[in-house]
């Protein structure tokens, strides 16, 4: 491992502008680790070397001139999730097979505006539907992370798996990423990263493959908290091409790091100590709360009655909203074409090979609960229960509370293969039992790396806020991280 992929986005940026190193050089360390790595880890699905040295060549011009921008040489992966410019952009699914679209989405666009590097495009499950990324038609990605005296391979967690195993086994500087149940924290949390899911609007989803289209947002994995304050302030703008995007300003967040966070008041809600979770789990969050109190900040017990029902009602308005979106995908504009003696067979040919077994479930899943005689009682109680659920984390919020403390997963990291989505799907879903809720409402949430299992495996602590006040989840979690420290893997790659 290149001691430049090391660093971090704040270190890194401070070193070329003060001419220590080029984005060159930055860059060049990175796509050698690609190279070294990537045969063994399975993070990226395309590697866009000529361009990152382009980008490269003009960020170094733009340090020489003294006109750089914020993310200026910074080398970063981009979830096959986001429309990138003429290149690789599949969703990691075979019914995309060779479409590179001629538009580039506003997020990756606010990037490249701001000096960011591409590396290239990052792996994931299959159109952003699995929590392992065991689903993707590029296989499995690896966790960079093993048990202590164990060569068993781990799921990166799902569905931004490529993005937080990419960051974690320093393959990149950050990553993009996006999250419609978890699929930002839950990652972070398997890979002792760090990542934010920002409220609903904050950042665009013009130019993003739709999954869910009232829960998907776009957020960072990075290294540490101050990378993940950076990397959302250039990803997060209005976009009047995105009709949810809001418009609000930016703050900055990198400046609330370190500010005290005395009298804050913390809320502990007593429906996320479920039935049978690990001791260690329960043992992270007590140290969390320990860690926040003697930062100054009040620990109130408080309820969330609705949330029990939250997991339940994600899969029912997913599924339905990805049977919708995802009917675009025919075999006749783009991607994929099977042929067939008519049309109707080339549709059912072109998306029963286009699509693999876990997105066929959630369409089924979702048709079934639009269809005739299924709609009130599956899909508008589901939203009525929604409804219940962000008047709950409204309550809490209006009495007081400055933000939510949790576990961010129920486990830590686990083996591929152990809990197959095909054969118990639910013992999957199960993953996201602390995380959806978050997406249900539209409120922030972010995972912070906060300590390690009893096998070495990295464990996490969730904070959730009220909506667009991401700053203070930077800054309460920049305290659970100076009490925890950072943690990486040991390097068998």
């Amino acid at each position: 491992m290149n001691d430049l992929t090391h660093l971090t986005i704040a270190e890194a940026r401070h070193r070329m502008k003060s001419r220590e190193i080029s984005a060159i050089e930055l860059t060049e360390a990175y796509l050698t680790a690609i190279k070294n790595a990537n045969t063994k880890i399975n993070a990226y699905v395309a590697v866009t070397e000529d361009q990152a040295y382009a980008m490269a060549r003009k960020s170094d011009k733009r340090f020489a001139r003294g006109d750089e921008q914020p993310l200026e040489g910074i080398p970063i992966g981009i979830k096959d999730l986001f429309a990138t410019f003429g290149v690789h952009t599949q969703a990691c699914s075979r019914i995309l097979s060779g479409f590179r679209p001629c538009y580039e989405s506003t997020v990756t666009a606010n990037l490249w505006a701001d000096g960011a590097v591409m590396l290239g495009k990052l792996n994931m499950d299959e159109f952003a539907m699995g929590s392992s990324n065991e689903t993707s038609f590029y296989g499995a990605v690896i966790n960079p992370w093993r048990k202590q005296g164990s060569d068993v391979a781990l799921v990166p967690g799902g569905s931004s798996g490529g993005s937080s195993a990419a960051v974690a086994a320093h393959l990149c500087s950050a990553a993009t990423a996006t999250d419609t149940g978890g699929s930002i924290r839950q990652p972070a949390a398997f890979t002792g990263t760090v990542g934010i899911k920002p409220t609903y609007g904050r950042c665009s989803r013009w130019g993003l493959i739709a999954f869910s289209s009232s829960m998907d947002q776009a957020g960072p994995i990075t290294r540490d908290i101050r990378d993940s304050a950076i990397m959302l302030q250039s990803m997060a703008s209005f976009d009047d091409k995105d009709s949810t995007s809001v418009n609000l300003p930016v703050p900055n967040y990198e400046s609330v790091l370190g500010k005290s966070v005395k009298g804050m008041k913390i809320g502990i809600p007593k429906e996320y100590q479920v039935d049978g979770m690990p001791d260690e789990i329960t043992f992270l969050w007590n140290k969390g709360k320990d860690w926040l109190k003697d930062a100054g900040a009040d620990i109130i017990d408080i309820s969330l009655p609705h949330t029990q029902y939250a997991l339940a009602v994600y899969y029912i308005v997913a599924s339905a909203e990805a049977s919708s979106n995802l009917a675009r995908y025919d075999g006749v504009r783009y991607g994929l074409r099977v042929h067939g003696q008519d049309i109707v067979e080339m549709y059912e040919s072109t998306r029963s090979e286009g699509f693999g077994h876990e997105v066929k479930r959630r369409i089924l899943i979702g048709t079934y609960v639009l269809s005739s005689g299924r709609y009130n009682m599956y899909y508008l109680q589901a939203q009525k229960v929604r409804s219940l659920i962000g008047h709950d984390f409204n309550q809490v919020f209006d009495k007081g509370i400055d933000a939510i403390l949790t576990p961010t997963t129920p486990s830590a990291a686990f083996g591929l293969a152990d809990k197959k989505e095909d054969q118990d799907p639910v013992s999957m879903y199960l993953n996201d039992i602390f995380t959806v809720p978050v997406n249900m409402t539209g409120l922030p949430g972010i995972s912070i790396p906060a300590g390690l299992s009893k096998e070495g495996l990295p464990l996490a602590l969730q904070l959730i806020g009220r909506r667009f006040d991401e700053e203070v989840l930077f800054q309460l979690g920049y305290v659970i991280e100076q009490a925890s420290g950072t943690f990486s893997p040991r390097q068998w790659w």
